[in-house]
């Protein structure tokens, strides 16, 4: 009877330990995506005003958006990279992040790395509307 007593605790004491790990690193990668989506609206805040006032297009300002993206990833403690492709009309924001496990730690599991995508393309109303 112990020895059933001390494997289903055991059992028990895994399957929590699936838990937590498993929903802390279900949060680690939902913060990532957050990141990349508020880092990619930042981004795509940052025009290029000459061609827009100009009326020759609306483009995103590569170097500004990059910054501005970055800069908003360092104030929130994460890294990641940008890519601005479609001639500035495109970004991605990728962040990449770590999970520290708690039980899984305990048998010699090392961290969990987990990554978000955001992407945020420029819109812009057609004349008229």
């Amino acid at each position: 009877m112990s020895l059933f007593l001390a494997l289903s605790a055991l059992a028990i004491l895994m399957v929590m330990g699936l838990l937590v790990d498993g929903g802390g690193a279900l949060n680690a990668s939902n913060r990532a995506t957050s990141l990349a989506q508020e880092a990619a609206r930042t981004a795509g805040q940052q025009l290029d005003a000459a061609q827009a006032i100009q009326g020759t297009a609306i483009t995103i300002d590569p170097a500004a958006a990059r910054t501005a993206a970055l800069d908003y990833l360092a104030a929130a403690g994460a890294d990641g990279d940008v890519q601005i492709t479609d001639g500035g009309q495109t970004l991605q924001v990728t962040v990449h992040d770590t999970y520290a496990p708690r039980f899984a730690s305990l048998l010699g599991a090392g961290v969990i790395r987990v990554d978000g995508t955001a992407t945020a393309h420029l819109q812009t109303q057609a004349a008229g509307g």
